[in-house]
């Protein structure tokens, strides 16, 4: 299935992107709740028993819910014999949490409590959509640089660069040169998504999520 990726030097961009914006606008909006790099609830659900944090129980479902969503695109993924059909597929899920994401945001706005059951569905719908691409990175973009956390990618690009101007090869500085220009553009890409998530949030409320949306339904468009 990775593939398919390899014809699309914008997909990671785009989805770097994506992952910054709904990863920042849910940290925003669901109270320090991380939705693409989900792991990083368990350092606040730590900082929550040295005093009163917001948002417990998302932060504790948060887990499980992303590990159920990882198991079904697995097991709905298994049904595709095309690459293509396989990165359609994903696509549009994800499109469809995403949408959820919106609708049920705007729905449950302004939301004071982010463990009402409310706001839990909204923090799901956030959950499931970077799951989605979290599991597609690792089977249907298995050949693009992840693009849903970024410290992996940033510490390769480290070594690559020492690796860089200490090789005694071309060899050895065409390989490390490449996966530096391989990682950089979706890390800079989230970076970018991260801040305008962060605007888009202070400004249009949960209909910034339009933008991920209009994105990814253009991806989508094209691949069909």
């Amino acid at each position: 299935m990775g593939e398919i990726a390899k014809s699309s030097r914008a997909l990671p961009v785009t989805l770097g992107f994506t992952a910054g914006y709904a990863d920042t606008c849910g940290f925003v909006a669901l109270f320090s709740l991380f939705t693409a790099h989900v792991t990083g609830n368990f350092v606040l659900l730590g900082a929550s028993l040295l005093g009163t944090h917001p948002g417990v129980v998302a932060k504790l479902l948060a887990l499980p819910a992303f590990i159920l969503v990882v198991a079904l695109t697995r097991l709905g993924l298994m049904r595709f014999q095309s690459p293509k059909g396989a990165m359609r597929a994903v696509l549009l899920a994800e499109l469809v949490f995403l949408g959820l994401f919106l609708v049920c945001g705007v729905r449950a706005a302004p939301i004071v409590n982010p463990d009402a059951p409310a706001a839990l569905l909204v923090a799901m719908m956030a959950v499931a959509a970077m799951a989605v691409q979290n599991a597609a990175s690792r089977t249907v973009f298995v050949s693009l640089a992840p693009t849903t956390i970024m410290t992996g990618n940033v510490t390769q690009i480290v070594l690559d660069c020492v690796d860089f101007l200490t090789a005694r090869t071309l060899e050895v500085r065409s390989a490390t040169r490449a996966r530096v220009a391989r990682l950089a553009p979706p890390i800079a890409a989230f970076a970018a998504g991260a801040i305008a998530g962060a605007l888009g949030f202070k400004f249009l409320g949960f209909w910034c999520l339009l933008a991920p949306i209009v994105i990814i339904g253009a991806v989508l468009a094209r691949e069909w």
